[in-house]
């Protein structure tokens, strides 16, 4: 690999949605670079769940089994508990007439199998930190680089993905730095192992000390536990809460889950990561240059997933930019056919989960909701189909949801 080699697309950043796309597009036969400022296999802060939406992309990759042989949590539900304590135990549903299921996978597992995956197919660079973009008579021809070595470095090419998180460099050469806090979300998360009463349900916990936030704990391998906080960067400041501190107050002192912790063990530090979420439409290209995952600001506003549209995107990008460079044109106007693509696929279910994380934020509603699943075999079915279809999901935003679970 050489600054000298003129590749037909560079991608900056190595997680899922870079390194599905670099793997794609190079399967089409095109030169590509996919270049990460770490060194893998590295930590991603993260909640570790792994969506149908990333299996059906690790299909096409070719991975679902390497998913099986690696560490991993077998989902098959969700836990949920309101504000006023009722707990509800929620079974995936059906899909495609089998029960649906799910994982979690550590992103220090997940990230290092797409990555070294990439790395058969495509030129890799590790521990090179993206700086800028280069630009020759106006137009991006390239990025510029920092290496682990502390040399600068050149690399040029006829497009640009932008894959490199929440902090994107490339976003910002194409937009400017912004931060919405109507639109982001502050979570905190570390590891436990040894807390007791783990199933193999997703845990979500609406914990009134952190009201419009939640708490949640996420089964992973051997006894180990996903284990963090999470809640609107507006919400937070509006409210003065401290989600460190709050998380570990709820871990010590809340009825619900003292004794869970009593002698469960923190196997690493506690870390804070900035969530942009998908329930406002960011500019995610520009001429020779497309933005994928958290760079194009697409987490789910009420999961906080962010896995599963960083893959669908850097498959979409990886199209567009085929038929770009096929096409001989890498202008703004061409590349907007991934912007139509992107929103098309994605915006009704982020525009569904917005609404539903503003419900969220009424208490009463979530006792109600909650309190109800507790007691009714149907509104558990109910909400089961809304957590394995995406249409069904729909009804959480519509009252006549919550009028039909009144009479369940």
């Amino acid at each position: 690999m050489s600054e000298n080699i003129f590749y037909d697309c560079i991608v900056v950043g190595g997680g899922p949605g870079g390194s599905t796309a670099a793997t794609l597009l190079s399967k089409k036969g095109k030169r590509v670079l996919l270049i990460d400022k770490e060194t893998f296999p590295r930590d991603k802060t993260c909640g570790d769940a792994i969506s149908g939406k990333s299996l059906s992309i690790l299909g096409e990759l070719g991975l679902v089994g390497e998913i099986e042989k690696a560490d991993h949590g077998e989902i098959g539900g969700v836990l949920f508990s309101s504000p006023n304590g009722a707990m509800a135990s929620i079974p995936f549903g059906k899909n495609d007439e089998h029960i649906a299921k799910g994982y979690t996978c550590r992103r220090q597992v997940y990230d290092n199998l797409l990555f070294q995956n990439a790395k058969k197919n495509c030129d890799v660079m590790e521990g090179m930190a993206a700086t800028g973009l280069i630009r020759e008579n106006g137009a991006v021809a390239g990025v510029k680089a920092k290496g682990s070595d502390g040399k600068e470095y050149e690399f040029r090419g006829k497009m640009v993905i932008g894959a490199d998180s929440v902090n994107s460099v490339v976003a910002r050469e194409i937009r400017g730095a912004e931060v919405d806090p109507k639109h982001s979300c502050i979570a905190y998360r570390t590891y436990y192992s040894g807390i007791t009463g783990m199933t193999s349900k997703l845990e979500i916990h609406f914990v009134k000390s952190i009201m419009p936030g939640y708490f949640w704990i996420f089964p992973l391998e051997n006894g180990l536990a996903n284990v963090g906080v999470g809640m609107v960067m507006e919400d937070m400041k509006k409210h003065g809460t401290d989600l460190g501190k709050a998380m570990g107050d709820i871990v010590a002192n809340n009825p619900l889950f003292k004794e869970r912790f009593a002698n469960a063990k923190m196997v690493s530090p506690l870390k804070a990561w900035q969530l942009p979420f998908g329930s406002k439409k960011r500019k995610v290209h520009a001429e020779k240059v497309l933005l994928v995952g958290d760079a194009a600001g697409l987490v789910d506003p009420f999961s906080g997933e962010g896995v599963g549209n960083a893959m669908l995107s850097g498959k979409l990008a990886s199209e567009v930019v085929y038929e770009a460079l096929t096409a001989n044109d890498t202008g703004e106007a061409f590349l907007k056919r991934y912007d139509d693509r992107l929103w098309e696929v994605v915006w009704n279910e982020l525009s569904t989960s917005y609404n539903m994380q503003k419900l969220g934020k009424v208490e009463l509603l979530l006792n109600f909701v909650v309190g109800k699943a507790a007691k009714s075999p149907k509104a558990r079915e109910a909400i089961s189909g809304t957590l394995s279809n995406k249409e069904a999901k729909k009804g959480y935003a519509s009252p006549l949801f919550y009028l039909k679970l009144l009479f369940e």
